[in-house]
């Protein structure tokens, strides 16, 4: 009877172990299927822009948040007269030479720099370029010390307003458009 129970108990033993997950490794193929789900960047109201292009044969690269007007004062409001500016919405708004430039006349090594510009209410705004460019939250890490360049640049108003900022890669170098502003700054 003894022999009977001992044969019954590791019987059973044998069954529980053999239910029990195994731990082998396995590869799984993952197929994906199309997402309905946005990504973080689709859900920001200021999407991310990245403009390639070429300013004479050197490559160039923009990267900045896109803000919109939507119906608010930009000038002097949201963006304050006389305060430094980070040129666009979330990170620092950055550009990427692929080879030394010059900038309102002035020369900047290749490299990366974080553009900032300080609006005026009226005569020339001061445009920026500064060699901490990968700042997180644009101007609120700004340290003027990191300058590697400061210019003057004249601002034009339009009748036309741009509802998005952009930077577009045009003559005379780079333009940045929102609202009525154009500010063209010469980069060669």
């Amino acid at each position: 009877m003894k022999k009977l129970i001992l044969a019954a108990s590791a019987l059973i033993a044998v069954n529980l172990i053999s239910c029990q997950p195994q731990k082998t490794e396995s590869v799984e193929e993952t197929v994906e299927s199309p997402s309905t789900e946005t990504s973080e960047e689709d859900q920001r109201p200021s999407p991310t822009e990245v403009k390639d292009g070429m300013i004479g044969s050197k490559a160039v690269q923009v990267h900045y948040g896109s803000p919109a007007v939507k119906g608010r004062t930009i000038w002097g409001d949201l963006v304050p007269y006389n305060v430094v500016w980070r040129t666009g919405a979330n990170e620092a708004t950055y550009l990427d030479f692929a080879e030394p430039m010059t900038v309102e006349g002035k020369a900047v090594p290749a490299g990366k720099y974080s553009l900032f510009t300080i609006p005026k209410e009226s005569g020339k705004w001061t445009v920026i370029l500064n060699s901490d460019w990968d700042l997180e939250h644009g101007h609120f890490q700004y340290d003027e010390k990191n300058d590697v360049l400061r210019v003057e640049v004249s601002p034009s108003w339009e009748e036309s307003s741009s509802e998005r900022l952009s930077i577009e890669i045009e003559s005379p170098g780079l333009v940045l458009r929102w609202e009525k502003l154009k500010l063209p700054i010469s980069v060669q």
